[in-house]
């Protein structure tokens, strides 16, 4: 079977989600092979073959710390020609897409970003987008190169599935462009303890309904009850209510979670495209004619102030 490349996204030798989510995708078009970079990249190899690697590539450089994108490039192009893939799978977080179109230019491949689907074609790997501002559903492959695809978080389950996860060195040569930007000073995100924005399962919003930076609260009690991350509406962030860092939207971010629960949000088209991928929807609006109910799972047409801590006072019930 054909071999797959997959970068992996990890923090000092843990592994985040998203990797996890593409070695399962990974294994539907062949045999996962893993390059880790960086600090504590070795430190990743029993995590990524407990979910399926059966190769793991590791290197480690002062160029990956100290530069921006470029040497990882060149770690994942000297592991693309040491393996010979059948695709090449990175997470779909802004880094992830650069390397990934960087390494597309390089090998003159297609590329695809943003997958939320992907399975064996007789031609190549199909990958499933939302395109469009989530107007469409596409199913697509690359006809030149090998395929680099990125693939959005929580597109796909994490499974267990055991394989000898062998830890090879990886040698890498670093051409001029790797050092032609350095990073000369880092400060670290203060945390809220929540999920990050674009990787949680949950995620709580709100929006103009709202009604001011006060009352978010209101969406952050629910938020903490569920285990979700927050996120704010563009009118909300526009108006000073929460950081622009939480917009979930076109200009934002796009999450695609396994539920998605919209509170004082119309439902434009700027914010369904920025949510419409999510698995299970539901939206709680005083509006009963908000668009957002034309996209729903579950509809709740009531005053948020009224309903919200009702239901975050029945999550924490049920779980005692």
């Amino acid at each position: 079977m054909a071999e797959v490349l997959v970068y992996v996204d990890h923090v000092d030798g843990a592994v985040r989600k998203p990797t996890l989510e593409l070695l399962t995708l990974a294994r539907r078009v062949g045999e996962p092979v893993a390059v880790a970079l960086g600090n504590g990249a070795a430190d990743t190899a029993a995590t990524l073959a407990e979910h399926g690697a059966v190769k793991v590539l590791t290197a480690d450089a002062p160029e990956f710390a100290e530069y921006l994108v470029v040497p990882k490039v060149d770690a994942l192009q000297a592991a693309y020609e040491a393996v010979s893939p059948a695709a090449v799978l990175v997470p779909s977080s802004a880094e992830g897409k650069e390397i990934a179109a960087r390494l597309a230019v390089r090998i003159g491949s297609g590329i695809i970003t943003d997958a939320v689907d992907l399975e064996a074609g007789a031609e190549g790997p199909v990958a499933t987008q939302s395109v469009f501002a989530a107007a469409f559903t596409t199913r697509s492959r690359v006809s030149k190169g090998t395929p680099v695809i990125t693939v959005k978080p929580n597109s796909a389950p994490v499974e267990a599935a055991p394989a000898a996860g062998a830890v090879e060195a990886l040698s890498v040569t670093f051409g001029d462009a790797a050092k032609g930007t350095k990073i000369v000073s880092r400060t670290p995100r203060e945390s809220s303890g929540r999920p990050e924005l674009t990787e949680a399962a949950i995620v709580v919003s709100g929006g103009r309904g709202v009604n001011g930076a006060e009352n978010f609260h209101v969406i952050e009690e629910l938020a903490d009850s569920l285990g979700a991350a927050v996120g704010a509406s563009r009118a909300a962030v526009d108006a000073g209510w929460y950081p622009h860092s939480n917009q979930v939207g076109q200009t934002g971010k796009s999450v695609s979670p396994q539920l998605y629960i919209a509170n004082g949000i119309s439902g434009a088209i700027q914010h369904r495209a920025g949510m419409q991928t999510s698995k299970t929807i539901v939206a709680v609006n005083k509006d009963p004619e908000a668009p957002i109910f034309d996209l729903v799972d579950y509809g709740v047409v009531g005053d948020l102030f009224q309903v919200v801590p009702q239901l975050t006072e029945e999550v924490k019930a049920r779980k005692g």
